[in-house]
């Protein structure tokens, strides 16, 4: 087994052994390798927190790509843009 392969198993065994993902969306793009955990993590009915505090917009002006962002809010979770709200945001979900 290569490297790679270890590491990206670990990674599925991380996604797989928590109840909320959080990812962090910074960047002129989302990174692809954080698009595909989303994407996984939506798939295994994790609640999805994205981060984005980059001002920047992307291409179409939303803060992420419109497929990340579908996956967040369909899992339950929100996009916010500081930590504070990130933080209120997760206390939200271990205090209902």
């Amino acid at each position: 087994m290569t490297l790679n392969h270890r590491i990206g198993d670990l990674n599925r065994g991380a996604i797989e052994g928590v109840d909320v993902v959080v990812a962090v969306l910074d960047g002129s793009d989302v990174d692809s390798g954080t698009a595909s955990e989303v994407g996984f993590a939506f798939a295994r009915d994790k609640t999805i927190y994205g981060y984005r505090g980059d001002i920047r917009l992307t291409c179409v002006r939303t803060l992420v790509n419109l497929q990340v962002q579908y996956w967040i809010e369909e899992s339950g979770g929100r996009l916010v843009r500081t930590v504070p709200d990130l933080i209120f945001a997760l206390n939200g979900v271990n205090n209902p």
